[in-house]
């Protein structure tokens, strides 16, 4: 009996691995990666008086909950550089001092500019980016996540404490909300995007109607971006 058993055992396991062998080969058709989401930039700005503690903001920040990203980049201080702004939350200002401190360019950088070249992406297709530029958009993401972004820096952080009123309770809320400052040169970056591009063009087949809105993407890329 308990010979039985073992060989149930190993029967099972064996079948286990070769499930497993078949799920990990099957690709799916949309690469969409999903990172910690207190890396993305943040869209939806706060009020400069729901501050209720560390109102003294640097420029940068000020200037970004104002408006935006774009705004940050027009100061004479960032003219020649792409910025990204990583943020998060939350109720523990010890968590989010340590946060602040661990976040590196190395690592969390890639996560910001994916999403920037994503986002770019998205707003340059006239159809579903998988139909407008074939494989070519999922080798693009791959290698937006994982390339090195020479050049990425960590300038500044900082941190404030806001009030707001909970939408499905009406109760008075508080929390803390860290802002980390990253930067690169225009010049380096557009360096990495260009040969993330003529890698996922090289690495991948597309239609004709393909070719030329991938074409059209790489003359256009940085206008807006």
């Amino acid at each position: 009996m308990i010979i039985f058993r073992i060989k149930h055992c190993i029967f099972f396991f064996f079948l286990l691995i070769v499930l497993f062998i078949s799920c990990t080969g099957q690709q799916s058709s949309v690469f969409a990666p999903v990172p910690d989401f207190s890396v993305y930039e943040n869209t939806q700005f706060f009020k400069i008086e729901n501050i209720i503690e560390n109102r003294n903001l640097p420029e940068w920040l000020r200037v970004y909950i104002f408006g935006g990203i774009e705004a940050v980049e027009r100061l004479e201080t960032y003219s020649s550089k792409y910025v990204f702004i990583a943020n998060n939350e939350g109720t523990n200002i010890s968590v989010l001092r340590k946060w602040e401190e661990n976040i590196s360019p190395m690592f969390d950088f890639p996560m910001l500019a994916a999403k920037r070249i994503e986002n770019r992406m998205i707003s340059a297709a006239l159809l579903y980016p998988d139909d407008e530029y074939g494989m070519f958009f999922e080798s693009m993401m791959k290698n937006a996540y994982s390339d090195a972004y020479h050049g990425a820096v960590k300038e500044d952080s900082h941190w404030v404490k806001v009030w707001y009123e909970d939408e499905e309770t009406g109760n008075y809320m508080e929390e803390y909300i860290s802002f980390v400052l990253m930067t690169i040169e225009r010049t380096s970056m557009q360096a990495v995007v260009r040969n993330m591009m003529l890698r996922s063009n090289a690495a991948v087949t597309v239609s004709y109607s393909q070719a030329g809105s991938i074409n059209r993407l790489r003359q256009n890329f940085f206008e807006g971006f």
